[in-house]
């Protein structure tokens, strides 16, 4: 069975997220609706990452196997026709080798946070940013971060509800930069534990405001207890990137 890897974004708003679920429309469901609209086939399509409710992707990465061969270019137009009006749009689709997996053969996954960071209330991008009306101290953030680095136990950063086998992750970057009144924070890794990008951005937020410094951020991780660390930070803000293979 031939096997398509899928590059795709989606406003994660209206979503419960990326995975199928009871309780609401996930990506996933939609693009497998979409398919089976156009190919008459139900399949089970394979996400990179299982973003969050409310979690937008510019650069989401997924796979599933059709029965058929079917140019790529038809597989693309297709899947963005019948899955409107939903606001998924798959960018490329491509014949991959049938060992390929979305998720187990990814190198690494990036993510993009975004805090608009100004007095005045956003309007045309509610819900796409995490709107902060206190100001920040950007530098003071990234200096945090840096702690951050590294081989650790996340477990001050994991959400409760966690299905990862073990808390220790590798993280590759965490920068924190401002671009106008936006503070962005770029964060890689191989893979990630379930709110780990949130919870830490949350808790950074502390370290702009003023509330927490550098050396608070070091010992909430050295203690590797979720009661440690800062609040999640919304939804609203987190944009899955991009893949590595």
């Amino acid at each position: 069975m031939p096997r398509y890897r899928l590059t795709l974004e989606y406003d994660g708003r209206g979503f419960v997220g990326w995975q199928r679920q009871e309780n609401g429309l996930g990506v996933q469901q939609a693009l497998e609706d979409a398919i089976e609209r156009f190919t008459g086939e139900r399949l089970k399509v394979y996400g990179a990452g299982r973003t969050d409710s409310g979690v937008h992707a510019l650069a989401q990465v997924a796979h599933f196997d059709l029965q058929q061969e079917t140019p790529t270019e038809r597989i693309r137009d297709a899947i963005n026709a019948q899955v409107r009006p939903h606001p998924v749009s798959v960018l490329d689709a491509t014949l991959v080798a049938d060992d390929f997996n979305a998720r187990t053969s990814a190198r690494e996954r990036a993510y993009l946070y975004r805090i608009v960071n100004r007095r005045a209330p956003v309007t045309f991008e509610h819900g796409l940013v995490w709107w902060v009306p206190v100001a920040l101290d950007a530098a003071a953030m990234h200096e945090a971060a840096q702690t951050l680095i590294g081989r650790h136990d996340f477990s001050t950063f994991r959400a409760r509800e966690c299905q990862a086998s073990s808390p220790t992750k590798t993280l590759d970057e965490l920068t924190v930069e401002t671009d106008g009144d936006e503070i962005l924070f770029t964060v890689r890794a191989r893979s990630f534990l379930h709110h780990q990008v949130r919870n830490i951005v949350g808790t950074l937020k502390w370290v702009g405001d003023g509330k927490w410094s550098a050396a608070d951020v070091k010992a909430a991780l050295e203690a590797c207890d979720r009661r440690a660390g800062g609040p999640m930070a919304p939804a609203d803000g987190l944009y899955l990137t991009g893949v590595t293979y």
